[in-house]
């Protein structure tokens, strides 16, 4: 004997009644949910990494505080704006927030074109080349900031280095002058920036399909033209990465810059944001000043971040 024909529908939407309440069965996260959820303990944290001293770091920029107050022996008073108003009617601040925009772009570009420039090579060579190549990288890579700019001063020391003798310079100082000593700084942040650049694109160009690369060669095309018109295009999500990577590091040096120029060169001509914030924090005891600077280099890189990603949105690009 079959059942009536509306029975299992009436089965299926009966509740069962206990203790005077409705029970249904539970309904499943919805599918925006589940991604947060699974992301959650990294977000706490991050959280607790990087939003709380974020935090701290804004609230100090709004007290007076310096060594007086650190001790006990004055009381913090709240500014607002003052510090900020001190740091942008300063002209030292401008002039080296100038010298930090030009190094970290000059930085920038060069790690850019040295690392897909070795990318691109890594695809010609054989096996054996290649390795050594990669395995050099990532020396230069994982060799603490600290290490490699020591060795980089060795190397282009007036007395004893290298580079002077080889050269013919005799006993040149390349710490001396404001341009030589950046550009010394420039070749060490490059030397141990390219190798991310280097792997994450040479990476992105092995997943592209061989059979592009041979129809853009059949054509005619050459590698400087199958690299800007074929490439680039296809890499671009990988080149952005990389761009606001190198970005946010080259804007931020700090340990080749003090250790390679003595803490900014000759009365302060080699210095960049960073390092003049520990002067004003540290050196100075303006720790409300410093992370002023703080705060401040943190809006640029921001600002920099989402306007890049807003020029490419705008162009369709999917990241």
């Amino acid at each position: 004997m079959t059942a009536p024909a509306g029975s299992g529908v009436a089965e299926r939407r009966r509740e069962r009644v206990v203790g005077g309440r409705s029970h249904s069965s539970p309904r499943p996260l919805r599918g925006w949910a589940v991604p947060w959820l699974y992301l959650a303990p990294a977000l706490v944290v991050l959280g607790g990494l990087l939003l709380y001293p974020i935090y701290q770091l804004g609230l100090i920029s709004f007290f007076h505080y310096t060594q007086a107050q650190v001790s006990g022996g004055e009381p913090t008073t709240f500014e607002g704006f003052g510090n900020y108003s001190r740091l942008f009617s300063d002209g030292e601040f401008w002039r080296v927030l100038l010298a930090t925009v030009l190094f970290a772009a000059a930085c920038v570009v060069s790690t850019l074109a040295v690392g897909c420039a070795l990318a691109v090579l890594l695809t010609r060579v054989r096996a054996l080349p290649r390795l050594a190549l990669m395995l050099a990288a990532l020396g230069a890579w994982a060799t603490p900031a600290v290490t490699g700019s020591t060795v980089w001063l060795f190397l282009f020391d007036p007395d004893f280095g290298p580079v002077d003798r080889v050269l013919g310079l005799g006993d040149h100082s390349w710490t001396y002058g404001r341009l030589s000593a950046f550009l010394l700084v420039l070749l060490e942040v490059v030397w141990c920036s390219f190798p991310f650049v280097m792997v994450t694109v040479y990476a992105g160009i092995r997943a592209v399909p061989a059979e592009v690369l041979e129809a853009a060669a059949l054509d005619g095309a050459s590698q400087w033209r199958i690299w800007r018109s074929v490439l680039a295009p296809m890499l671009r999500p990988i080149l952005t990465v990389v761009t606001i990577q190198s970005v946010i590091w080259d804007f931020k040096v700090f340990t080749q810059i003090y250790v390679m120029t003595g803490g900014g060169g000759i009365a302060g001509q080699n210095l960049v944001l960073n390092v003049y914030a520990y002067q004003q924090a540290f050196a100075s005891s303006q720790y409300s000043l410093g992370s002023a600077i703080g705060v401040v280099m943190l809006l640029i890189l921001l600002a920099v971040t989402l306007v890049y990603l807003r020029l490419l949105r705008r162009q369709g690009e999917e990241l």
